[in-house]
């Protein structure tokens, strides 16, 4: 439950707006090895220098396994208050709060540190390397109101086959920029990929869940949900349950409207891949807008670099004139920098050369 203090529904609510649908490439993350991976690892660069957002499709993430998560986070956050206040210290249950600089939105989430890469078997459909989710299928035929087994353990499960996703877009994208291939983690296909699949990548999963507007908010036409961001990681992968609400901020500065997709994941660049890029890609602003008596579920995956890794723009992406737009940083020093900061403000701007 969302509670707002008075004046708080004032802070959060929004003019009324239409917004255009954006127009969002496709990524086709199944294509075969020759032309049609090529113009898929085309079609990836381009939607990173147009609006930093894509959508993905031939991911290979179990429908069941997706099914199990959003079900199970769903009846979480349907649960009383009290018992959901209870597990906020291994859960990290929050809501209303985003950040400790005084943003807030008509929002409750979850907040899951993600378990070394490789812990949690997720490699095909079957339901024998998806214990949580075939557990979650074998409870709800059985009863629909009990749970089926630990819900961390089931979004420890969603999260690695996520991850496993994550890491085949960042290899695609290595492609498409042309950067060297070979083996071993030290060649630029593998340096972006290995970013967030090393044990100690700083890597979470968030799950937002937007109640529906409130009554009491019947005289706003819309309420903000979070507030317009950028992502800090390299790169974000959401999943939502088909309820309307993101939007993407243009080149030009207007606010266009996602469609929702029930089988497609959707992929943010995030700062530090602008900053991998040299600015070639860009890392799309976005907001959370409630408009609507259905809820949305939204489950996000960050994939962040460990906390001593070393960011700057890659050499071989320094163009003609080997100009760096960013000084050297390491992650923890780039997050740090972000908690002092509020959601709209631009964090980058502090690591410009």
């Amino acid at each position: 439950m969302v509670v707002l203090a008075k004046g708080e529904l004032e802070q959060i609510a929004l003019p009324a707006a239409q917004p255009a649908a954006a127009d969002v490439r496709s990524v086709d993350l199944s294509a075969a090895a020759g032309p049609a991976r090529s113009a898929a690892a085309r079609a990836l660069v381009a939607a990173c220098e147009e609006h930093g957002f894509f959508r993905v499709t031939g991911h290979g993430v179990p429908a069941e396994l997706v099914r199990a998560a959003e079900a199970a986070a769903s009846g979480f956050f349907a649960r009383p208050q009290g018992e959901k206040d209870e597990e906020a210290p291994t859960l990290g249950y929050g809501s209303k709060r985003v950040g400790g600089n005084g943003d807030i939105g008509w929002v409750e989430y979850l907040l899951l540190g993600v378990t070394p890469a490789g812990a949690v078997p997720v490699a095909s459909a079957s339901s024998s390397t998806l214990p949580c989710a075939a557990a979650a299928a074998s409870s709800s035929s059985a009863s629909s109101s009990t749970p089926a087994g630990p819900l961390r353990d089931l979004l420890d499960e969603y999260t690695e086959a996520v991850r496993r996703m994550a890491c085949a877009v960042l290899e695609l994208m290595a492609e498409g920029l042309g950067l060297a291939g070979g083996e071993g983690e030290d060649d630029e296909v593998g340096a972006l990929a290995r970013l967030v699949t090393r044990a100690d990548s700083d890597c979470v999963l968030r799950v937002n869940h937007y109640p529906p507007r409130p009554p009491a908010a019947a005289g706003a036409p819309s309420l903000t949900g979070f507030g317009e961001h950028t992502d800090p990681q390299i790169i974000s992968v959401l999943r939502s349950n088909g309820t309307s609400g993101l939007e993407i901020a243009l080149r030009g500065g207007a606010w266009a409207s996602v469609p929702p997709d029930g089988d497609a994941f959707f992929v943010n660049v995030g700062d530090t891949l602008q900053v991998l890029t040299n600015g070639r890609f860009r890392s799309v602003r976005h907001r959370v807008v409630v408009n609507s008596e259905r809820s949305r579920l939204s489950l996000i995956f960050f994939g962040g670099p460990p906390l001593g890794e070393r960011l700057a723009p890659l050499p071989q992406l320094l163009g003609d004139g080997g100009r760096s737009r960013y000084r050297e940083f390491t992650w923890a020093e780039f997050k740090n920098s972000g908690r002092r900061t509020r959601l709209a403000e631009d964090r980058l701007s502090r690591f410009e050369n």
